[in-house]
């Protein structure tokens, strides 16, 4: 058994369905579990449909609707001649799901409509791409993954409920495996126990596909990337990138942590508990060896480099010049927790605290505003955050050479540096 998981940009194309089509004949005496992610910029397309909805703007938001609707009927057309028809019926059912909800008004909060309507990106894309294999000879199993993983209602970072989703895999996906090789679901999803539509939050697709290879017992699990492998650093940003083909779970779980967007660390838990090798391949030459994250130890990697650009440094400073002691930092903590915010790096003094995060405007005007009940606060933005691992001083250097330095830390395997 293997699980394999196909991001939004290996099918945003009529050529990149076909594509995967290519893919799994390669694997065609295979047991596989696969997931799916929504179709290229679709997921962007209904925040907008959902933002508009939240903010009353009716006919907007079915507008736009009508957009995402239009470009996946589109790409069935294309696709699909004997099973165009039960496809489009499949298709109309789920687009039913959403505009029965958009000619509703907005009672709940913003994040239960962001699921439920931002959750019907993987459900039409794998409706498509499983018609799609079905008429060119690969048999498999459309899956709807909300009838298997069971989450509780924290909307948009929806927690899994580990043993009832255990209970429905073993009892309605591995008897399905008897009557075919291939059973397709959807990523980034789940329902509650009254069957609303929740997501999973940051990269929950590759986290989907690792709960299915743990719970399956899978040999592996295969992420296939537009890129050769992992690499050192963004190849966007650095043409001079190299491929990194052998990495460990511990080395990716610290790359993701500082901002690489290489594999999220909760997806790489469930394969680490059960030591299953997780794969990166390429889905535009699957020949090519990629790379193999596993268990063991490894030594001489190169330096891996990570950017984060659009920061804001929040600088916390006592009323009173008492020092920042347990209480005020746990206040504080307590307000990351409750407006859902993760700090990129934090630094403390006797009397003060700085914050690097992300600078998301809503988050950081209620931060900054919830904390001045405590702290005097000064808030710089524009930033940008380097994080090298297993730097040199040749690299770092000529990566910080003409900025100014705001804040720096240093470990023997890591250097940070906030730049402005």
């Amino acid at each position: 058994m293997q699980v394999f998981k196909f991001g939004g940009a290996s099918v945003n194309s009529v050529e990149r369905v076909k594509n995967v089509g290519d893919i799994l004949k390669l694997y065609s005496h295979e047991k596989i579990l696969v997931v799916i992610s929504a179709m290229g910029k679709t997921t962007n397309a209904l925040e907008k449909v959902a933002n508009a909805f939240y903010e009353g703007k009716k006919e907007e938001a079915l507008q736009l609707f009508q957009q995402v609707k239009q470009q996946h009927l589109n790409t069935a057309k294309f696709l699909l001649v004997t099973n165009a028809v039960a496809c489009e019926e499949q298709l109309n059912n789920f687009f039913t799901e959403v505009e029965w909800l958009l000619h509703d008004k907005s009672v709940k909060d913003y994040d239960y409509y962001y699921d439920q309507v931002v959750c019907i990106g993987e459900l039409l894309s794998t409706s498509i791409v499983s018609h799609y294999l079905n008429e060119i000879g690969i048999k498999n199993q459309w899956v709807d993954v909300r009838d298997i993983f069971r989450t509780d209602d924290n909307f948009r970072d929806a927690a899994i409920n580990w043993e009832f989703t255990n209970s429905q895999i073993q009892n309605s996906i591995v008897p399905l495996f008897n009557d075919t090789n291939i059973v397709l679901t959807q990523g980034f999803i789940g329902a509650t126990d009254e069957n609303e539509s929740t997501t999973l939050g940051r990269e929950g697709s590759d986290y989907s596909a690792a709960v299915f290879a743990n719970l399956l017992n899978a040999k592996n699990q295969t992420i296939w990337k537009d890129v050769p492998s992992v690499m050192s650093a963004d190849p966007k940003q650095f043409p001079d990138a190299t491929e990194i083909h052998e990495l460990n779970y511990i080395e990716v779980i610290e790359m993701a942590y500082y901002g690489a967007q290489v594999i999220h660390p909760k997806t790489i838990k469930p394969l680490q508990n059960k030591n299953i090798p997780l794969y990166v391949k390429c889905f535009l030459d699957p020949s090519l060896s990629g790379t193999v994250i596993h268990n063991k130890s490894l030594k001489n990697l190169p330096p891996i480099i990570v950017i984060k650009e659009n920061q804001a440094m929040i600088e916390l400073s006592s009323k009173d010049f008492s020092f920042v002691e347990e209480k005020p930092i746990a206040d504080l903590f307590h307000l990351f927790e409750k407006l859902k915010i993760k700090p990129n790096l934090t630094q403390n003094a006797a009397i003060s605290m700085i914050c690097v995060l992300d600078d998301r405007k809503d988050k950081i005007e209620k931060l900054a505003l919830a904390a001045s009940e405590f702290f005097d606060i000064n808030v710089t933005k524009g930033l940008t955050l380097l994080t090298i691992r297993h730097y040199t001083r040749d690299i770092y250097d000529k990566l910080t050479a003409g900025r100014k330095m705001l804040l720096q830390q240093r470990t023997n395997e890591t250097v940070q540096a906030l730049l402005q």
